[in-house]
């Protein structure tokens, strides 16, 4: 999970369509910009685009069940699909 700020500016990830080496490349709504994970990087470094060879700032995450996250975060939300 990565940052979406950068430079003060909150930008939306998207999938491109494209991957390298089974790994997804992504983009950038604001500025078009590709985004990728390059190996031995704790970021996500643009490759191309206005934000050339800048970095996204790699977020802590936990991975745990839905009823042990409640536990500790009953102010948590969740979408729940159409039936």
């Amino acid at each position: 999970m990565y940052s979406r700020e950068l430079d003060g500016q909150i930008i939306t990830l998207a999938a491109s369509g494209w991957t390298y080496n089974a790994t997804f490349v992504l983009y950038d709504h604001e500025t078009e910009s590709m985004w990728y994970h390059l190996e031995g990087e704790d970021s996500l470094t643009c490759i191309s685009g206005t934000f050339a060879r800048k970095k996204l700032a790699e977020l802590p995450a936990t991975l745990t069940r839905w009823n042990q996250w409640y536990q500790s975060n009953r102010d948590t939300g969740f979408l729940a699909g159409e039936d």
